[in-house]
């Protein structure tokens, strides 16, 4: 009798073997799916039924996340209305291993009434689907990993690293980046890496910002308000003159306890100040680095547009 392990091991050597045949049918027709898809100036729509249905939705997702316009539409929901989604523009990617899945032959024509383009991935290569289609790519299994050699196994995974393979193709065609993949995954770890200052500074009246013959009396008291325990010093143009912050209070009473001199008389000159444009995680790490909670944020000409401090940068959760 096979123990569970055995058959395990046996499951994923077939597969393996299928991905291994796949790649030996790679041909020009994969060349020129990518170049379809990458030239054409509609979406690409992923079409499949049952378990290869279900692949396609993952290739769609994959494919919209980096960088490729897509969407899963299902067969049997476009012959009832749902082709209204598909447009001349439109490169339609077909998945079905038998290449005679009723629900993707019935809407073959009216998918060349539209005047979409036709991809697809078949396992019969002599299949209708394929003689249909304007490019086919080659999904075909010796066998599938299932013991019984019926349901949906190798063939599923086949198709799903044929779409893997197309979405790689085109992340480097298309010189996708990090920072393009973050746009699309803000609320992931790698999507709050590559947010910017401007995302969360607070900018207009809730920059704690005072002029430079502003008394020390009332900057503590504008400073307590703000909630922030730091000023920014402007003068006339907005233009960053210096900062002052709680720790430079209780420095200047260490030595002092005059009320009524000037701010411009106690702030720190020239400090740190980041850009809008600038990584959060940079100013972050100026921050640590100098020991400080916050940043003014200046324009090119050193105009004060926004305050960045460092509970925003945990609110957003960065660290």
């Amino acid at each position: 009798m096979t123990t569970p392990l055995e058959s395990a091991k046996r499951a994923l050597n077939y597969e393996i073997e299928a991905l291994k045949e796949a790649t030996k049918n790679l041909d020009d027709n994969f060349t020129k799916a990518v170049e379809l898809i990458l030239k054409g100036p509609g979406r690409l729509i992923v079409c499949g039924m049952g378990k290869s249905g279900l692949i396609g939705g993952k290739i769609a997702a994959t494919m919209a996340s980096t960088g490729t316009p897509s969407f899963f539409l299902h067969p049997a929901e476009a012959l009832h209305g749902d082709l209204g989604m598909v447009t001349e523009d439109d490169v339609v990617l077909l998945l079905s291993n038998s290449g005679e899945t009723e629900e993707i032959i019935r809407i073959v024509p009216f998918l060349r009434r539209i005047g979409a383009k036709i991809i697809a991935m078949v396992g019969n290569i002599e299949s209708s689907l394929a003689k249909n289609a304007d490019i086919v790519l080659n999904s075909y299994v010796a066998r599938e990993a299932c013991p019984l050699n019926l349901a949906p196994t190798s063939s599923t995974t086949v198709s799903l690293a044929l779409g893997d393979a197309l979405a790689c193709a085109l992340i480097e065609a298309r010189g996708f980046k990090e920072k393009d993949f973050a746009r699309f995954h803000p609320s992931g770890s790698l999507g709050r890496r590559f947010i910017s200052v401007k995302d969360l500074m607070h900018s207009g009246d809730s920059i704690p910002m005072v002029g430079p013959d502003v008394i020390l009396r009332e900057a503590v008291v504008k400073m307590s308000h703000g909630g922030f325990g730091a000023l920014v010093i402007v003068d006339d143009s907005k233009k960053l003159l210096g900062v002052f912050c709680d720790g430079d209070l209780r420095r200047y009473f260490e030595k002092k306890n005059d009320l009524d001199v000037a701010i411009s008389e106690v702030m720190t000159a020239n400090p740190k100040r980041t850009y809008p444009e600038r990584l959060a995680m940079e100013a972050l790490k100026t921050m640590e680095d100098k020991a400080i909670t916050s940043l003014p944020v200046v324009d090119a000409e050193t105009h004060v547009v926004g305050f960045l401090h460092l509970h925003d940068i945990l609110k957003a959760r960065l660290v």
